[in-house]
């Protein structure tokens, strides 16, 4: 059971669905209305993120790789991403259409998206069984977590459907699995490394108290351009102001390991014989961009939001309920 370091224990109903589930990406630069590229901006429904790049390969008759893309995004929702291609299949994306894929716009750009390549994501999210009262104790705590931090915990969209996949990647692991596809094999990884992160997070809050993520001597933090740094003493101020964040061990090689008392911690949750490549990943984010609304005919409160990249929307209406959300079926 997670743990967080404000919890509304709040009872509502949550299911994320294209109607209730609104999330758009903000991307990390202006696109140049220039260049050998082209970018659409795309909404989907019901399709992840590969399946959207499968039917677009499929309809312009080129390789998935060629395709270029920031982040997944979940199948359960109405999404809105952006995708580049090269600039000759112009033609081609204005006349394409799909029920479930609308391209809203195309503009040129000089260089392709990849990975990583966003601000923030924006949301629009949907609670039921809402009335004012509930809805004045979501606005409370939101406030909170919007000035204190919210727990940076990898969603259940991590994990996949399956919930035997952190075992069947131990197994794998271990070399009792043979698994010969190679994205399968590399979301095992992750699983498994974002599992002894959420694991080494929630050992950290339980050290917290006040609402305050506890930083400790060692921890790695991260600033604005993302570069990772060890200082002689935790830098709190920075911290409040937002300035820097403390940051969790993905584990693996090559991977900026923490020090000290923060060290002592980490290694619990640290394989440091994986042999895939290792990462952090901030432990607290920031939202941004908070709003919320009641609909008391429908006894429905939207909460409008924006986090950093990598950060879970559902993480966040965890933390308001105080429970963990379980996989859409």
């Amino acid at each position: 059971m997670r743990r967080y370091l404000h919890s509304g224990d709040i009872a509502f109903r949550f299911k994320q669905t294209k109607e209730d589930f609104f999330v758009e990406e903000l991307p990390l630069r202006e696109f140049a209305q220039k260049g050998k590229y082209v970018i659409a901006k795309v909404k989907k429904t019901e399709m992840t993120t590969w399946d959207a790049v499968a039917t677009l390969s499929k309809y312009l008759n080129l390789q998935s790789g060629d395709i270029g893309y920031a982040g997944l995004k979940d199948k359960h929702a109405t999404t809105i991403q952006y995708f580049s291609f090269d600039a000759r299949y112009i033609s081609a994306l204005k006349k394409f259409r799909h029920k479930n894929l609308e391209i809203l716009d195309l503009v040129k750009d000089t260089k392709s998206i990849r990975m990583g390549d966003l601000s923030a994501n924006r949301f629009v999210i949907n609670l039921y069984e809402m009335d004012n009262i509930k809805t004045g104790r979501v606005e409370k705590i939101a406030k909170k977590i919007l000035k204190e931090g919210l727990a940076n915990y990898f969603g259940y969209q991590r994990f996949g459907r399956d919930k035997d996949a952190l075992d069947q990647a131990r197994e794998m692991l271990a070399g009792e699995r043979f698994i010969k596809d190679t994205k399968v094999r590399n979301f095992l990884i992750s699983v498994y490394q974002s599992h002894l992160f959420n694991e080494w997070l929630k050992k950290r809050i339980e050290l917290s108290s006040d609402g305050k993520f506890k930083l400790l001597r060692g921890d790695v933090y991260m600033d604005e351009r993302e570069k990772l740094f060890t200082p002689k003493e935790p830098p709190l101020a920075d911290f409040l102001q937002k300035k820097v964040l403390p940051t969790g061990l993905l584990c693996g090689r090559g991977a900026f390991r923490a020090r000290f008392e923060a060290r002592e911690i980490e290694k619990e949750f640290d394989d440091e014989y994986l042999p895939y490549k290792g990462y952090r990943r901030a432990a607290i984010v920031f939202p941004k961009e908070f709003g919320v609304t009641l609909h008391a005919k429908k006894e429905m409160t939207t909460l409008r939001f924006a986090l950093p990249k990598g950060a879970y929307a559902t993480s966040f209406v965890e933390a308001l309920r105080g429970q963990e959300i379980e996989p859409v079926s």
